[in-house]
């Protein structure tokens, strides 16, 4: 398509600033809370994260869509953001492998993308005003009609997501000869977490979000996993009081993400909103353990407050983010159960927090010898 011939594009935050940009072909309307990725890779990865489910993705990197998709890398059955508002838009791909292009996977998934935005400007303006919701729309270009229509959008805080994104049946990737049994709890799961499991001998099953924790008990784990996933932890007190009897139940117990969060809250821990998030591929860690440090792929908007994990006198700090001091790891002190509030599993990378998979091995295994 001519860049002539393009529509424009309107982008409208909910504190009224306005940005302008041009349709990559792909036009609607889409709304919900706007957020920015840092990462120069992995779009395929990120667009199909369900924990990005209502959200409108800012690419920071310029150029998207150069390699285009393909189907073995996704973290989901299509994609979850709401929709994408980038710099340059590429309707062509470069990689001998790709099955698709990035327009033709958003065609496919009804979702509406816009570019030529000044995202450098949009991010800046992001990270100083802090996450807010928006509006995108190559449809509607009264900017009253556009404000009206985002008043509809709910906040993110206070809304639970993982019942948009969750199986609803039960299922089971791994081995049947696996040497551990982990039942999972799906929040918003990403491929890639299930297939570091089954690389390390994990036979998997997956429940949907509010499963009963007997149910998950009644199957006989070896170890527990709490998924990633969408939404305002604090909102799924349903699921926060299953959790409670996951840990009491003395299996381990392993949460990455919205999964941490549930382990915190089940915990009596607190969470809050964040001003803007942490959402990149190259986010810095501390492991207080080792004293090593982590490059490590995050995307969360809330996080577990600090000054409760320093009160609690059943949890421990394990992991400190580097850049503001955030709460990014928890191990209970009285169970064998721990959490990190990044991605272990990151595809395409970084795979430095790969370990904490085999740590989960590790206490199924103290947990069976005991």
């Amino acid at each position: 398509m001519a860049y002539e011939s393009r529509k424009p594009a309107i982008l409208l935050l909910e504190d009224g600033t306005v940005f302008y940009g041009r349709s990559t072909g792909l036009d609607g309307t889409a709304w919900g809370e706007i957020c920015f990725n840092t990462g120069m890779t992995g779009y395929q990865e990120i667009f199909t994260d369900p924990s990005y489910f209502g959200q409108l993705m800012v690419t920071a990197t310029a150029h998207i869509g150069n390699y285009g998709t393909f189907e073995e890398e996704v973290e989901s059955d299509g994609i979850k953001i709401a929709g994408l508002i980038c710099k340059n838009f590429s309707t062509h791909q470069s990689r001998p492998s790709a099955d698709h292009t990035l327009y033709d996977y958003f065609k496919e998934n009804n979702k509406v993308a816009i570019c030529d935005v000044d995202t450098r400007a949009l991010v800046r303006h992001i990270r100083d005003a802090g996450a807010m919701n928006a509006i995108i729309s190559t449809e509607i270009t009264n900017i009253e009609d556009l404000k009206a229509e985002l008043a509809k959008v709910p906040s993110m805080e206070g809304l639970e997501l993982s019942s948009k994104v969750s199986t609803t049946e039960k299922y089971t990737v791994g081995a049947d000869d696996a040497p551990h049994k982990v039942a999972a709890l799906d929040l918003g799961i990403k491929k890639n977490i299930l297939r570091n499991l089954v690389a390390r001998g994990c036979q998997v099953t997956v429940y949907p979000w509010n499963t009963p924790a007997q149910t998950l008990l009644d199957s006989k784990p070896d170890g527990l996993f709490l998924s990633n996933g969408p939404g305002d932890p604090a909102a799924m007190s349903g699921v926060i009081a299953e959790v409670k009897k996951l840990i009491d139940s003395d299996i381990p117990v392993f949460g990455i993400c919205l999964g941490h969060q549930m382990v915190a809250l089940a915990s009596d821990l607190s969470t809050y909103k964040m001003h803007n998030g942490h959402r990149g591929i190259n986010h810095p860690i501390k492991n207080l353990v080792t004293g090593k440090g982590e490059i490590t792929s995050q995307n969360h908007g809330f996080a577990v407050k600090m000054e409760d994990v320093e009160k609690a006198n059943n949890v421990e700090l394990t992991h400190v983010h580097l850049n503001d001091g955030t709460v990014a790891g928890i191990v209970r002190t009285d169970k064998p159960v721990f959490s990190v509030q990044y991605h272990p599993e990151a595809g395409p990378g970084p795979h430095d927090a790969r370990y904490l998979f085999d740590q989960f091995v590790e206490n199924m295994n103290a947990a069976v010898k005991a």
